[in-house]
Formats: structure tokens, sequence, C-alpha cells
């Protein structure tokens, strides 16, 4: 009997890719709920997560990554970086593509930066559900011809299509090693940082265009609770008037909105009844100011 498949396997996988491609909703699915916000806005996912799937016989920590692409201030800096240095500290990186989507210059541009790592690739084609099977060949060929890859894993992030196929494969590649966190433990970060994103998707997914970039969320206090109540304060900071405006809405109906949604997400991830009160403030240029984007969680002189 081969004694390797007595063994304990852990390791770190990284999920990079340009934006939009998939990478939070297939995170989600891997741990089984929800630790990375999702909507159809570009740069969604801000920060590394990490989500953690466990069996009797592995761990493997997935790290959800920023969606690489051309920085315009200082946020973006730190996107890209919190993305680009996970290469070198995992023990395999997978390169999520769209299968609705043409290989274009920043899937090339990821390509490259990944040609300069000695990590294990694996690529996934996601969405296979939006297109015909018979043109799959092509699709992989667009990208295996340019670069090698360990695996290649056609899925559906969303319907789960080879999901546990992937999962099989990576578990094949991973070494003997501890169990990192306890079996019931889905991520590594603090309650407070999810119910702040959880916050920011609601304001992603009902304002319009100009807001979602211009949007941060930071949790006040969450340690007291009023008749059975968790009670959550939050800020929600947006770089212009005219943008606090929108997400009050008229007569508050956005903001009241917001608030019946995200409280319906925070307690879904508690489990238990949250009184949840919001605000709004202006922080202009936020997004190019260090200190402030220190204080919400991007730590920019960590990876400068």
């Amino acid at each position: 009997m081969d004694t390797k498949e007595k063994q304990f396997v852990s390791g770190f996988v990284a999920i990079v890719g340009r934006p939009n491609v998939g990478k939070s909703t297939l995170m989600n699915r891997l741990v089984g709920e929800k630790v990375a916000i999702m909507s159809d806005k570009a740069q969604t996912t801000r920060n590394k997560i990490q989500g953690i799937y466990t069996t009797d016989h592995s761990q493997i920590v997935f790290v959800d990554t920023p969606g690489i692409h051309k920085p315009k201030n200082k946020l973006d800096d730190y996107m890209d970086a919190a993305a680009l240095s996970t290469f070198s500290e995992v023990d395999a990186i997978l390169f999520m593509v769209a299968a609705d989507d043409k290989i274009g210059p920043g899937d090339r541009y990821i390509m490259n930066l990944l040609s300069q790592t000695k990590t294990p690739l694996y690529l996934l084609v996601n969405k296979i559900d939006l297109v015909h099977p018979d043109t799959l060949p092509e699709i992989v060929a667009n990208y295996t011809d340019e670069l090698h890859f360990t695996g290649v894993y056609p899925i559906s992030a969303t319907q789960g299509n080879n999901v546990s196929d992937m999962l099989a494969g990576l578990e094949k590649h991973l070494n003997p090693g501890p169990q990192y966190y306890p079996e019931d433990q889905i991520t590594d970060h603090p309650e407070y940082f999810v119910v702040a994103e959880l916050i920011r998707e609601q304001v992603l997914q009902l304002t319009r265009q100009e807001i979602p970039h211009s949007v941060a969320v930071l949790v006040d206090s969450m340690n007291s609770r009023i008749e059975g109540k968790l009670q959550i304060h939050a800020t929600i900071y947006v770089e212009r008037d005219s943008q606090k405006g929108i997400v009050i809405g008229a007569g508050g109906k956005m903001m009241k909105q917001m608030g019946i949604n995200a409280r319906r997400e925070i307690e879904a991830l508690l489990g238990e009844k949250v009184n949840l009160k919001l605000w709004v403030k202006v922080q202009k240029n936020w997004r190019d100011d260090p200190k402030f984007l220190n204080q919400s969680g991007y730590n920019i002189k960590k990876l400068e």
C-alpha cells in the first residue's frame, strides 16, 4: 500500500487572474460559505482573502487575490502588489481565465509575470457553462501554447463543474504537512473584516458606476449586545459630497436598503441577530492617502 496516501497533506494555493473572472465565486464555493464578496464591478476584491478547505486527509488554504490590472492610484498599487506578492509565498498558483472572454493584453501581462515564477501553475478555464464544449480545446490552447501548466481544469465556479477534479489534482501534488487551522475554520480574516466587506458588497450592487471604486467601509464597533442583538456600527467612506448623496439616496432610501441587505448577509455569516447602524462620510482622495489606506486595512507599508 502506498504510505503517502495515509499522510496528511497541506499547502497554500493562490488564485490569480484578471478582474471579474470568478475568483471570489470559486473561493466561496470551495469553503462552502461567503468569505469573499462578489459583484459585476471590476476590482471588487481589494485584499488577499484566505479561504480554508479541510478534509480528513488534507487542508488547502486558498488565497483569493485582487484582479491584476494597470495601477492608477496608491490603492491600485497596493492591490497589484498584494496579488503579485503571493507568487513566491504559495505552493501552487491557479491562473483563472474566463472561457467566454478572448485572451487579451491583461491575460498576457499576468502570464508574463507567471513565467518568471518556479511555483507550479494550474490553468482554470472558468465559466465553461457559458460556451459550447466543442470550443474548449481551442480556448485552452490559447493559454497552453504560451505557458507551461502542471494541470488544466475547465470549470464552472457557479455550477461546480469539475471543481472536485481540480481539488483532487491539487491534493496529489501537495506535500505532507500540518493542519494550519482548526477543521471548522473557513477564513483567517477577523469577523469585522468580513462584515465590512459584506457592507461594501451592497454598496457595489446598489449604487451607480461612479461609486464602487470610491467607497471604503470601516467597522467602528461590533462587540456589544442589546436585547440579544449584536450591535454593529460602521462607516461608509466616499471621496466626494455628490457620492455621499447617492449612497444615502432620496429620503435615506438607498442607505436603508443597503442596511437591510447587509444585515441579512451578516446574520447568515455570524448565525445571530444583528442591529446594524451605518453612517456615510466624505474622505477626499482616500485612495491616494497612505495613512487612511493603512487605517482601512490595506497594509501599504508592508508591501513597500
